[in-house]
Parts: structure tokens; sequence; C-alpha cells
């Protein structure tokens, strides 16, 4: 036998002395360390029966020899080979075999001693002692056994309670297994089953192809099967007509859901009627069929009103027709799949898809797409529906709020959210009132006494396990909205109690599993955990936490506290009932003063120690009112639509979406374009007057409120949409190397109403004079009318093509060009200039624009020649319009013959030469044409000196190009420029040589208004003169201040200004000191002749001095003076 201990030996009570209780150990030590106990010790062996047993003999006499020490005692048993085979069980109490081969002497001796006597009561002892804790055991285990079962019975005491308040566990239905789609064989039968949860109990219906299934119509045909829950649809000999999509429908009072399973019967090849391929859902790729979807009949772009009912619908066409066939029809509203509900119907007839919407709100406007689904792929069609509010029942009262949700459902509150309106009935909403229902009743009860005017709200003082409803109401000081649209139903209770109701709970087997777990009733719970602010507004402060780490602590509730910031008197929150949920809303809070919050938890053993403290949380809006949208940029769309763009909110948090409103131009009464806030920067409006202007505006919103509008837009005229624009013309090499070519290409003549935004070139190979496949050169459109080719080949032939793109899209290509080679320019001279352009028409004069040529030659270019002939000349009639080169890109062409028609053309030189010339541009009439108007130079009142052009053929896209020297003005540090309606003006900020040269406008999307300026030395000085009299105006004068004497010794000042208004001033000054009307002086001013005077009674030696007279009448201002001091004075008193 192997010398290791079986496991069922290890776990003995008698292998060695763990078993002694803690008592008995207790007992052993204390008699091991006594005097008698320690003077001596025996061992006696005993062989019994062929084996060693090895026990305790006793004390010896202190006389005796000492003896070895004690071995700890063992009760295995060894064999000769000191095996062991087995273990003893000692006998007490005087058993005989315990006792063999000792002397009568020496057992008598042992039975005396005190230490024997010990060890049999100490081991006698320990046995009661570890019986009687077996019998506390299997007593405790008892206990809590019967304390489970217990708890138990008062759980399902109060489930059944529960069940009798239907309302706590309402809930929509809900498929715990679906059912599954089959393929059968014809003549089978085939099983469709579901297991559906929800309360009340939902009512089920079965639909083929969207129609119910009634048995009775088909006895025997469908059998119907509803048992715990689990409804069932069994079809008995199925054919042909039996593949559909069948569809389950589980409905209750608090909603609807469905399930969707399809049928495939087959037949064998044998059987199968080729004239009719197998009907079934998409294209049967056996027979290699392909469906092809159109959708004609369409709904267009509808106007609905908050409480109409509404229909959209399209007639489906699909080839080939196959009887009974079904495609998939699916409904989306702004990309959200729409299901069958209370709001929405969805019917399918035929051939003809149709979406009912019952009721309509504002929750209902967006973008609705129908989407027809084969196998075969799918086709969809796309409008817009818009709904307007219904009519005010309060004059002058707001629109309702829209899309009212509960965010946050719990024991103690829910969070209600919604969407604050698009209009505000003319004056500010001052706030929104919150109304619950609960679910059952119609009794609603308004939940806040003071209007709120945060887009949330925790609705609290709720009864645990009912479930509500909630509407919102909006409010100006005209009176109250129309109520919104009610919330989806939610239950106040906690989510892991709304799963755990929801779900399909397991049976009870009847087994009681015991735990370890201590008894929780007299633990005192811990500290909450991660207590956090997790909204603070003016009106209300949420918490929340997360319940303390102990196991088994149910039944936790927990109390509030608050601390003002700075003090350390903490308040209790809820003073009068704990709350359940580990959140809490806070409410009567002093906006703008800083709060500390801290929770306790507490059950029936007491109240627990406070969580930390949350940092200083301020009363007071978190959220900002974002701010106004950037620019508003309107574009014709079609005769009743404009598209609107807007530069985004910066900085706006938690967006909900922006509003659109409308006005006619110059009308000042603005409409609102949605009635639902959509969070693109860009809308199209509907419903427009066609051949209107209109302006429009936009304004964001979030849940602080709505922001302030933004600037109001450019006016837009209402017509057709535009379209892309035609073919460029005239494609010409501007230079060519090894593998690449430039080319260029001139503007299409017919732009389609709207920018261009770049080209698109398109090149080919040509073999033997047979043209190969396009290709494209460039991806992304390039905005210049040049553009490098790559990755040709050398000394291969290719034509090309160039495509115009604008707003409305890309168009046609224009004609091939000619074919070039593409061989490297080695030539001297520079290649042609290019993109020849043609401004500012006249009777004798115009000015021609250029680009420099891509190829410079062997040496920069320096100059440029200008060619000039009559249209219809030949071309021995070319002469240059300069002899000397001009280095600029721009020329003024004069002494032109008026109604004569020219042609033009450029070439470039270098040091080695004239190069090639440019293509001739397009014939051009000198003709100034009607309306025409220049350039013309303002000085204001102020100063300010500027640029102005007006042009009477803008249309709604016309801009004003301002440019200096030809060369668009992009830096607008020394200028300004404004533009209004069809008038433009640049205004000089610090006029300065820097900004000498000519200034031209040109407007676009016309037949080439434009005009230009030269701004030259002598007129920069000219036109500061005049601002410098504009800006200190002067009052001329006839006479200067003059005095003569009158009778009496009177003195009179006088002194006649040309023109004063009525308003003129004038300050009568001596020695630097104001006098006014006395005795002394006497003044008059007569303001039709402009005579000012001032009669001085008497002249006294005091009087000698200057007399000045300041003259002010608006901005222009004089003074004259005049000084009686010394000689001149005394030779005045002597004459009196």
């Amino acid at each position: 036998m192997s010398g290791s201990i079986p496991f069922y030996q290890k776990h003995h009570r008698h292998y060695d002395r763990g078993y002694r209780s803690t008592e008995a150990e207790a007992k052993m030590s204390h008699y091991k360390s006594s005097s008698r106990y320690s003077a001596g010790s025996s061992i006696s062996s005993t062989r019994t029966r062929g084996l060693n047993v090895s026990s305790h003999s006793g004390l010896e006499e202190i006389k005796l020899s000492p003896v070895p020490k004690r071995s700890k005692p063992s009760y295995l048993a060894v064999d000769k080979e000191n095996q062991i085979i087995g273990y003893v069980v000692p006998i007490f109490r005087g058993s005989q075999e315990f006792t063999t081969g000792m002397s009568d002497t020496e057992e008598t001796r042992v039975r005396e001693t005190a230490g024997y006597m010990a060890r049999r009561n100490l081991f006698t002892k320990g046995l009661e002692m570890e019986r009687s804790e077996v019998i506390s055991r299997k007593e405790a285990m008892r206990e809590s056994a019967e304390r489970i079962s217990l708890n138990k019975r008062i759980h399902e005491h109060e489930e059944h309670f529960k069940r009798m308040n239907e309302d706590s566990l309402m809930h929509p239905p809900e498929f715990v297994i679906k059912p599954r789609s089959h393929t059968v064989w014809e003549k089978q039968c085939v099983r469709l089953h579901c297991t559906v949860s929800g309360w009340p109990d939902p009512r089920v219906i079965w639909y083929k192809n969207n129609v119910a299934i009634d048995p009775i119509t088909s006895p025997g045909k469908y059998k119907l099967e509803s048992r715990y829950n689990v409804h069932s649809l069994e079809i008995n000999k199925c054919d042909f007509d039996d593949t559909a999509q069948y569809r389950v429908s589980a409905m209750n009072s608090q909603g609807e859901q469905s399930a969707f399973a399809s049928v495939v019967v087959k037949r064998f090849k044998g059987e199968v009627d080729e004239a009719l391929p197998l009907p079934r859902h998409g294209p049967i790729s056996e027979y290699g069929i392909t469906f092809q979807t159109h959708i004609v009949d369409k709904f267009g772009v509808s106007f609905g009103r908050e409480g109409e009912t509404m229909s959209l619908g399209c007639t489906v066409i699909i080839y080939p027709a196959l009887h009974r066939y079904q495609p998939e029809i699916q409904w989306y509203r702004d990309d959200v799949l729409l299901t069958p509900s209370k709001w929405t119907h969805v019917h399918w007839s035929g051939d003809r898809a149709t979406l009912t919407l019952t009721h309509l709100n504002k929750e209902d406007e967006g973008l609705y797409t129908l989407r027809v689904i084969t196998k075969s792929g799918y086709e969809t069609y796309s409008a817009y529906v818009f709904v307007r509010d219904a009519d005010a029942e309060v004059e002058g009262a707001p629109g309702a709020p829209l899309d009212v949700r509960c965010l946050d459902a719990n024991k103690d509150y829910i969070i209600v959210s919604w969407k604050q309106p698009a209009i505000d009935g003319g004056n500010p909403i001052v706030g929104y009132f919150v109304d619950r229902c609960e679910v059952g009743t119609n009794h609603w009860v308004q939940c806040n006494d003071t209007p709120v005017k945060f887009a949330r709200f925790p609705v609290t003082g709720l009864v645990e396990g009912r479930s509500y409803i909630f509407r919102v109401r909006a409010v100006n000081k005209s009176g109250m909205s129309r109520p919104s649209r009610v919330s989806e139903p939610v239950a106040a209770m906690d989510p892991a109690d709304r799963l755990r109701m929801r779900g399909t709970s397991a049976p009870w087997t009847g087994q009681i599993i015991v735990t370890e777990e201590e008894p929780s009733e007299s633990v005192v719970p811990g500290r909450p955990l991660d207590l956090q602010v997790t909204e603070a507004t003016k009106n209300y402060v949420v918490l929340s936490w997360k319940p303390p780490g102990e196991k088994g602590l149910e039944g936790v509730m927990y109390y509030v506290e608050k601390c003002v910031v700075g003090t350390d008197s903490w308040q209790r929150v809820n003073t009068e009932l704990p709350v359940k949920s580990p959140r809490f809303a806070l409410f009567d809070l002093a906006e703008g003063k800083s709060y500390h919050f801290r929770v306790r938890c507490c059950n029936a053993a007491g109240v627990g120690e406070p969580s930390e403290p949350t940092e200083a949380t301020t009363v007071g809006d978190k959220l900002d009112i974002p701010s106004a949208p950037g620019k508003v940029v309107p574009t014709r769309n079609t005769d009743t639509s404009v598209v609107v763009s807007w530069e985004a909110s910066s900085d706006a948090k938690e967006l909900v979406g922006y509003y659109i409103e409308a006005s006619i131009l110059d009308s000042d009464v603005w409409e609102p374009c949605n009635n639902k806030p959509v969070k693109a920067t860009r809308f199209v409006c509907h419903g427009l007057v066609t051949g209107e202007q209109y302006v429009f505006r936009v304004r964001a919103v979030n849940a602080a409120g709505l922001s302030q509008f933004s600037p109001v837009s450019e006016p837009v005229e209402v017509k057709a949409a535009i379209a892309s624009p035609a073919p460029p013309y005239g494609i010409s090499v501007l230079e060519c190397v090894r593998d690449s070519m430039v080319l260029g290409w001139k503007q299409p003549t017919f732009i389609g109403g709207a920018d261009i935004t770049g080209y698109f070139v398109d090149y080919r190979e040509v073999i033997d004079g047979v043209p190969g496949k396009w290709h494209e050169a460039n991806i992304k459109a390039v905005s210049e009318r040049a553009y490098r080719v790559s990755d040709l080949q050398e000394n291969k032939k290719y034509q090309f093509q160039v495509r115009a793109a604008n707003m409305a899209g890309v168009g046609i290509p224009s004609l091939p060009s000619e074919t070039f080679l593409c061989e490297e320019w080695t030539i001297a001279v520079p290649g042609p200039p290019h993109d020849l352009q043609i401004r500012e028409v006249r009777g004798d004069s115009l000015v021609l624009l250029w680009k420099p040529p891509v190829y410079q030659g062997r040496d920069p270019v320096n100059g440029f020649y200008v060619d000039i002939k009559e249209a219809d000349a030949p071309e021995e009639a070319w002469r240059g319009v300069n002899t000397k080169a001009v280095e600029k890109q721009f020329i003024k062409i004069k002494n032109l013959k008026e109604g004569e028609t020219y042609v033009f053309r450029v070439r470039a030189q270098n040091k080695a030469g004239v190069g090639k010339a440019s293509d001739v541009t397009e014939p051009i009439p000198a003709l100034t044409k009607p309306g025409t108007k220049e350039i013309v130079v303002e000085v204001d009142d102020e100063g300010v000196i500027s640029l102005n052009f007006e042009c009477c053929d803008t249309t709604p896209d016309s801009k004003f190009v301002w440019s200096k020297n030809y060369e668009e003005i992009t830096e607008s540090s020394r200028l300004t420029i404004e533009t209004k309606a069809n008038k433009s003006k640049t205004v000089f900020n610090t006029p300065g040589e820097e900004d000498i040269g000519i200034y031209s406008c040109l407007v676009t999307h016309t037949d080439g208004a434009s005009s230009s300026y030269t701004f030259s030395t002598e007129e920069l000085k000219r036109l500061l003169e005049i601002s410098h009299d504009h800006k200190f105006p002067i009052i001329p004068l006839k006479s200067e201040l003059a005095v003569e004497l009158l009778e009496k010794g009177r003195v009179r000042f006088w002194l006649q200004a040309e023109q004063m208004t009525a308003n003129g001033k004038i300050d009568y000054v001596f020695n630097d000191n104001v006098v006014s009307q006395g005795e002394k002086y006497k003044m008059n001013f007569d303001k039709n002749s402009g005579v000012i005077e001032m009669v001085m009674e008497s002249l006294t030696p005091g009087d000698e001095g200057t007399y000045t007279f300041q003259l002010k009448d608006g901005k222009a201002t004089n003074q004259s003076s005049l000084v009686l001091i010394g000689d001149v004075f005394k030779q005045l008193a002597e004459r009196i």
C-alpha cells in the first residue's frame, strides 16, 4: 500500500486533533504549561494484533530516569515495513485493548494521575462541544431556509398585489421569438409560430401580403392557435398561392409590434409551369429574371396643418409583371424607417403604395421617401411634407412645442424634454408648462407652477410602478399655446426593474439554495459612490450616484443634503421621505448661489455615513443659448422654391437644429419655412410665390432657447432653376513636353444662370486617324481655363474635349479638338498668350486683358504686343496697337470707330524675339450700350473718399467684382467694399500713395457691364484737399471783424458772413473770456444779411485787449479777431 494517506482518511474526524474546539485547545495548553504535567512523561508501545500502536503512557515519577521528548500522538497503523495501512480509533473509558500490555501497578498509577484524568475529561468535553456545534449549524441552516421561503412568499404576495394594479406592468408587445421563413414543397404543410410578451395581453393577428387571414373564409386551409403567449399559424396543403410574405401583428393599449416571415412553395422540376415563373420575393435567379421597377404618379411636396389627415401615394410598375408578386415596400421619414402605428398606416393595393398620416403634428414634418425593394435592387422617390401650426386658440399665442420625449425614467422622477416651436405669436415665449396624465385616465395634471424656459424638466411626485404620458404647452404674454402631441407612455420605475418586468422569468423550481451570505437586516449601509451633478439649470439640479459596494443591502434608500459654499451648515433636502433611486432632482435653489451636495444611505438598521461632497455648483443655466448663424445665402431652385444655405452657429452645444424664416422684400412680414428644426446648414424652402423677391434669416435652437436671428440675406427672385452651362470652345495647346500638354480654352457663351465652378478635361489617343476611348484627365474640377494633361506618350497624337460645371451640374462636352502631336517644344521664343478678355466696351475704346504664355521660351517674357483689325478685314489688315512692348497684362485701346466690329490678338516677346500670336478674340462691336454708367468718385460730408458704380442690368446672381490694375481685390485692409442692390461702393480707409492705380468694377451675369477709374497722384492730391474741406468746413466771411464809434461814446464791433443757417451760433470772446448779453454788451445777429454785431456802452481803460467772434454752423466754423492794444486803443479812446 502506498505511503500517501487516502482522501477519506484525511477527512476523518479522528485523523488529527483539528476536530477539537478552540476551548479544548486552550485547556490542553494550560495543562501542558503546568509543572506537574511537564515533570515527565513516558511512551508506551504495545504491539497488538500485528500492528504497531503508539499511545501516551502517563507521567513518570521524578526519580525515574529522563525520558526522551514526547512526540505527537499518532493513530496511524503501519506494518512491518512501516507502510501506513490504516488507522486506529483510540478507545477511551477503559478500553481493554488500549491498556493491553500494562501491569496492574502501572495501570493503577496511570489512572490515578491528574494528566490522564484531564485528557479524558477534555476529550469528552470536546466531543460534546463538537456535537452541539453540529446541532447549532443544522438549526441555523433550517432557520435560513425558512427565512428564504418566507421572503419568497412575501415577494409572491407583493407580485399578486402588483398585478391588481395593471398600470404598473403595462408595456407594449415584444416578440420574444419571431416567426421564421420557410421553403416547402407543394402540398406540404407549414407552421409559423412566435412568442409574444406584453401587458395587457396583446391581440395577435396574422396577415398575408398585408391582408388579414380569416380561417372562416378558407375552412381547412388555415389554423390559428394561441396558448401561453405562443401563437401559431398552420397552412395546410401549400400551393403556389401561399407563396407570400406573412406578417404577425401584436397589439395592446400600449402599442403595436410586427414581425415578418416568408413562405416559398416549390414544385418538382417536372411540374413547373414555364409560362409562370415561381412567384416569390425578389427575382427568380433560377430562371434569369431581372425586375425593372418604375415609380410613377408620384406625390409632390405637400403642405398640411396640425390635426388634419394626409395620404402620400405612388404607383409602382414592376416589369415583368408576375401574378401575385409583391415587392417589399418601405417608407422613411428623414432616413428613419417608419413602422405602422396609430399615427402612420401603410397600405399596398397591388400596384399602389400608400402612407396615411392619421393626425398631423409638427413631428410628422420631414423628407418622406418611398423605397421599393426587389432582389434586383431598389428604387426610391422622395418629397418633403410641411406641417403648419393649427390656428391658435388665443390670438397672439405661440405655436405648440413638439417632439416631447422622456429622457430618464426612475422611481422618483422622469425628465421630460421637448423642442421649442418656430412661431412665438409675435411676443417672446415666457416659458413652458408640463402636464402629465396617468395611463388609463383622461385626467391631466400640471407639473410646474411657474413656466420653465429650459426645454427639459424633471417631473416628480409620481407613483412608483404607474405609467404616465406627458405633453407641453408654451406661453407668452398673449396666452397659452395648444398642447403638444403626447409622449410615449413610460413607467415610473428604475430601468433595471423595467427590463426585469418586461423579460420572461423562468418558473420557480421549488429548490432553495442556501448561501453563506450573512443576513443584512442589521447592517448599516456604507457611503454612496461617484456622486456628481449631471445637469444644472436655474430651475433645478440633478444629482446621480452609485449605491454602496456592499452586497446584500436590500431596501436601501437615500437622503440628500445641501450646503451653501463657505458654510458648514448641511441641510437635508428630502426630510419627509427618502428617495429610492440613485438619482435626484433638487428644486428651490437660489439662483446664482453655489452649493455642495452629499448623499447618505439608510435602511432599517440606520443611516450611513455621507458620501464625499460634490464640487461647488453654481445654480444657473450651464447650457448657453447658441450664437446667431452666419451669412445666409439663397439660391434659385424651382419656380416655387429657393435653396437657403448658411454658416453654422459657432461653439453651439447640444444643438437641436435651425429654423428658417422668409419674407417678401420690403414687406417686413416673416413666415416660417420649417416648423421642425433641421440640423443641416442647407434647406429647400418651398411654397414661395413665383416672381417675387424674398429675403431669408435663420436662427439656431437648443434646450436653452432660440438664438438671435442671423443677418438678413440678399434678396433672391423666385424663378426657374438654373441650368448646366454650354460647352467651352476654342481648345488650343499652350505648352507641350515629352509626356504632357497644357491646354487652354474659352469660356462657354452660356453659363446657365450660375457661376461656373470648374472644368473637366477628357482626352483620347488617335491612331492612324482612328480615335480611341475617352479618358478623364482630372477628377477634381479646375477653376482656371488652362490645364496640364499628364501621363501622355511622346510622339503620339491626341484629341481633347472640355466640359464646364456649375451648381446645376456638369454640362455637355465640347466638340473634340484638333489632333495635337505630343512632342516637346524647343523654340526660343515664347508661346502664345491665352484667356483674352474684353472689358469696358465703349463707342471709342475698350480694355483688353490676357494671361501670359505658359511656355516662356529660352528667356523670360519681357513684354507684349497687341494687334487689331476689323472683323471682316483680310489677314493682311492686322496692325499693331502699341509700337513699344507693354509689360502689363492689360491695355486700353482708344480711337476706335463707333459701330465698327474689331478682333484682337496678343503676342509675347523675350530676348529671342516675338512668339506666336494668341487665338483671336470674338468680334467686338465698338458701341456704348444703353444704360451704361461709369465709376463716380465722391467725397461725403465726413470727408470719406469712395468710388461708386451702379448697374441697371443686374440679376439676383450678379456680383460686383472690384479690381486694382485689373487684379481682383482680395485684401481689404485699405479698402472697404459695400454692395447693396444694384449699387456698389469702394471706400478708401486711409487714402495714400499706396492706393494709386486703376480701379475697375465688373458685374457678373450681365452683358459685360464694367467700368474703370484712374486714381493718379494728381487726383489723389485733389481729393484729399476736398476731403479736408469736407471734414473741416469754413464759414466764408464778406468782411472781417471791425470797430466803429457810435453816439454817446458807444463802440460797435461787427462782421458779415456770406451764409449762415438759422442754427448758427456765435461766441463773443474778450481776452479769451466769453462775454454775454448784459448792461455793458448788446449782441445782435441778422440772419438775413449775415451781419453780426456787439455794441459796448462805453470804452474804459479796462477794455484794452483782443476781441474775437467765433462762428459755428453745423460742422463749419470760422473766427475773426480785432486787437485793440497800445496805440490803437489810445487812438480809439481819443476819438470818443
